[in-house]
């Protein structure tokens, strides 16, 4: 790799016999290498190893594009992000290319124009993975000329060019991606018109921009995110859109209470200033039960669905005031106990979206009642069922009672 990055003409490179892949083949290739190894694909993903992360292989190793749709706090931006990282290390462009012109393969006008004049002795350059991967939110006010382009009539009034030349092109943020990944988060909150506008850029992989008679064929993998809630609220995706994404990938909440913990676990903040914590294992196990009890709850919206930031919220919440406690009382330790999962209700109530009884009940006695389910539960799990326990004399809880009686 050195060796190539040394190389900074487009007839040095051709010499050098270097191949430019499409992205498609380029992250397929990449991939089934990191299989053969053995490499993990999405380091960090938790709970999708034998679900979603299969099928995400599977779509690109089949070169589709592909949108993963699901509630919110499942990670799907998250795995978005992690694409580049199936990208080539470096990849050659034309230097200072606006759209990341292949070398041997110019297509926007500047490039080919420079290739025509000087040849082999064009400059090219490096760039690397991260400078490939493109982002947008999609909001109401996206246009077409923030994906796509539009004309620059600055450009057009001091190089004084005719609004029907190349030159005039402003180029969008999707060209801007062209040999990389362009991902669109929340993707049906974009207007119909604006979806109809990546119709080409889906299917003949070309844009075309003010009706120019020309067409510029980009080369991208185009990713999205969706929240199924979208599809009756805010808006949806257009039917012919959805026909050209190759795959629809679902993905999903925790299925065990393990694989959340350990969800919580690896993103939750729970160092603090050296002092040691100490989480029993059952604290641990209350905070991903209330999740558990909110995502069945018939005073929640299941339609909304209830994130994994609300555990990781819960967990920082609790370790807080226990060390709000440990400074307080001069302790070196840092232990929070089960009476402090009630001062955490603030990590709750925030992150649930309520039906009309849940509005009527109130959030926060909503929040408590569904905190005592999940200690219950918990408590089951461990110790048998105190009123049953009385019942048939068998008096587990005799000394425990008696010490509070007293």
């Amino acid at each position: 790799m050195k060796k190539l990055l040394s190389l900074k003409t487009v007839g040095a490179l051709k010499e050098s016999g270097y191949q430019v892949l499409s992205v498609k083949d380029e992250i397929r290739k990449n991939l089934l290498v990191m299989l053969k190894e053995g490499k993990p694909i999405f380091p960090g993903i938790i709970g999708y190893e034998n679900t979603v992360l299969p099928e995400i292989i599977n779509a690109i190793l089949s070169k589709h594009d592909f949108i993963l749709l699901g509630l919110r706090g499942q990670a799907k931006s998250r795995i978005l992000r992690m694409l580049p990282s199936l990208l080539d290390e470096y990849v050659p462009i034309i230097k200072d290319s606006e759209i990341n012109d292949n070398p041997f393969r110019p297509i926007s006008k500047s490039a080919v124009d420079m290739v025509r004049e000087h040849g082999d002795e064009v400059e090219i350059e490096w760039i690397t993975r991260d400078q490939r991967y493109g982002e947008k939110l999609a909001t109401p006010d996206v246009t077409i000329a923030d994906l796509i382009g539009d004309i620059d009539t600055i450009k057009a009034a001091v190089h004084r060019l005719h609004y029907d030349h190349e030159g005039v092109i402003h180029y969008g943020i999707i060209p801007r991606t062209n040999r990389g990944i362009f991902a669109i988060n929340e993707l049906p909150d974009l207007q119909p018109r604006i979806q109809v506008g990546l119709f080409n850029l889906m299917q003949e992989k070309d844009i075309q921009i003010r009706g120019f008679p020309i067409r510029i064929p980009i080369d991208v993998l185009m990713v999205y995110s969706a929240n199924p809630e979208d599809y009756t609220n805010r808006g949806n995706i257009i039917t012919p859109l959805k026909d050209r994404i190759g795959s629809q990938i679902l993905t999903h909440y925790p299925r065990q209470l393990e694989t959340s913990m350990e969800i919580t676990a690896q993103e939750a903040w729970v160092e603090r200033n050296g002092k040691q914590v100490q989480i029993l294992p059952i604290v641990r196990e209350i905070i991903e039960q209330t999740a558990i009890e909110a995502r069945k709850s018939e005073f929640v919206d299941q339609k909304s669905g209830v994130s994994a930031r609300m555990t990781i919220s819960s967990l920082e919440n609790v370790v807080s005031n226990a060390e709000r406690r440990s400074a307080l009382s001069g302790s070196e330790y840092i232990v929070p106990r089960v009476c402090d999962l009630f001062t955490a209700l603030s990590a709750v109530t925030g992150k649930m979206e309520l039906v009309y009884e849940g509005e009527q009940e109130g959030v926060v006695n909503v929040a408590k009642g569904l905190l005592g389910k999940a200690i219950k539960q918990i408590f089951l799990k461990y110790l048998p069922e105190p009123y049953k326990s009385m019942k048939k004399h068998e008096n587990h809880y005799e000394k425990v009672v008696g010490h509070f009686k007293g």
